[in-house]
């Protein structure tokens, strides 16, 4: 069997204080206040691996806070090798960024989607859908993988990136991406597997692990 050659260890960021308010690509800090949390994530983690995050300020909070939870590296938090990556920043809501859950609903004349703010297909006035989302998500990880191949490489995003990580490496419809639960601070694990006769294939290992 062909052993995994590129690992994705993704973080979802922590707790957003919203206000019940949708935020996408608002720019907001995260909430890391609970030191036992990070401490969970640093012991799942690799030690020796790349960072990545989005450009979105409370991924770097995240990535510092597990850093700073004891997980050993080149520094005690992520410095210049943490590379910010603009294709795994959330879903642009365009103008529903800001409003409350019902106030989007109102302006969908009341319809609401199950899992996310709207279908798949849907891009919100000014904003993306979730398939343009997967579009960009792909090839960043495409990229990532053939830069850096055989390295563990811990990417700290967001629930719509993680999904569409989801997505592209089980072949999914982009609806059925949106039903996978992505909590806070947890842990999703993805290999890329290169090979002879096998050429190249994903394998998901682990989706949604709690830190503890």
């Amino acid at each position: 069997m062909t052993e995994p050659s590129t690992r994705f260890w993704w973080v979802r960021h922590a707790p957003v204080p919203h206000g019940g308010r949708i935020y996408g690509q608002t720019d907001v800090s995260c909430d890391c206040s609970d030191g036992a949390v990070f401490a969970g994530l640093a012991q799942l983690l690799p030690r020796e691996a790349l960072w990545v995050t989005s450009p979105l300020r409370r991924t770097h909070e995240t990535a510092r806070a597990i850093r700073s939870a004891g997980l050993p590296g080149p520094s005690p938090i992520p410095g210049p090798e943490a590379e910010a990556i603009a294709a795994f920043a959330e879903q642009n809501f365009g103008e529903w960024q800001g409003l409350t859950y019902e106030e989007a609903r109102e302006r969908r004349a009341g319809e609401y989607h199950r899992f996310w703010h709207a279908a798949a297909f849907e891009a919100p006035p000014g904003g993306e859908s979730f398939v343009s989302l997967l579009a960009r998500v792909a090839r960043a990880i495409e990229s990532l993988a053939l830069v850096h191949p055989g390295r563990d490489i811990i990417a700290v995003a967001h629930g719509g990136t993680i999904r569409a990580a989801l997505a592209l490496a089980l072949g999914l419809d982009p609806e059925a991406a949106l039903a996978f639960a992505i909590d806070n601070c947890s842990m999703t694990r993805i290999d890329r597997l290169d090979g002879p006769g096998q050429g190249r294939a994903w394998q998901v290992v682990t989706v949604n692990r709690p830190p503890r």
